[in-house]
């Protein structure tokens, strides 16, 4: 089974400008995220893919492979979708967050060995959750999951309600889980989901992996013990520099 990493890559963030190419002690964000995944055995090959000259040329230029996309994506699952599209020799796409420089090459071992059940259309991670405060914060999604480790449902609210009990005791009553943002798609699989309409869900919670399970596709879920970090904002900048 070949596997492709890709890492989408965009400079125009609202959020944070210019992130990928940010310095992180001597080295650039995206370069981290790079590098941590080429750790990865499991990848037959890397790419990041990007609509911004300014971080092709820099990936190349410290000896990355990088492909230039739209600049009309909406998603990096579409900017991953154009990059496959490119390259039919692999079997499986792992959609890698361009966010998370420290990311561990274990999690991405880990997604890639649910494609090992020929079953497996699409699969993510989660994480326990294990502090009130990730329960109830919306920018953390939750994952509710059933017996055969497939995602039922997402949201950024805590799910499932706990009736008759403080939400402040929720955890005692229950395992939540949350969602670790990094996706594995079959190739042809990917395609189709690309080419889906945004869905009502999906608007709803502003989570474009409902958009696939309103439409019936499987999502199945491996569950880490790895925290993950991801700079969405200046600020997680200050945080990560002092972890």
């Amino acid at each position: 089974m070949d596997i492709l990493g890709i890492i989408p890559a965009r400079y125009a963030s609202t959020r944070f400008p210019g992130k990928p190419l940010v310095d992180i002690a001597g080295k650039s964000m995206i370069r981290r995220v790079y590098e941590q995944a080429k750790k990865c055995a499991d990848l037959s090959g890397l790419v990041v893919a990007t609509d911004d000259e300014r971080i092709f040329n820099h990936v190349i230029d410290f000896g990355g492979l990088a492909e230039m996309t739209s600049p009309d994506h909406q998603s990096g699952t579409d900017r991953c979708a154009e990059v496959a599209k490119k390259h039919p020799q692999y079997d499986v796409i792992i959609n890698i967050q361009g966010d998370e420089p420290y990311i561990d090459p274990a999690q991405i071992a880990l997604l890639a060995a649910c494609f090992k059940n020929a079953d497996t259309q699409i699969a993510t991670l989660v994480k326990k959750v294990l502090t009130e405060q990730e329960l109830f914060n919306p920018h953390s999604p939750k994952v509710v999951i059933n017996k055969l480790s497939e995602a039922v449902y997402f949201s950024r609210s805590p799910l499932p309600h706990i009736r008759g009990q403080e939400q402040q005791n929720w955890l005692n009553y229950y395992i939540y889980f949350k969602h670790i943002g990094i996706y594995g798609y079959r190739a042809e699989i990917l395609k189709q989901i690309t080419k889906l309409p945004v869905s009502s869900l999906e608007k709803a919670e502003s989570l474009e992996q409902l958009r696939w399970i309103e439409n019936g596709y499987r999502i199945k879920v491996a569950e880490t013990e790895v925290e993950t970090f991801a700079v969405d904002t200046p600020g997680d900048l200050i945080n990560l520099k002092m972890r």
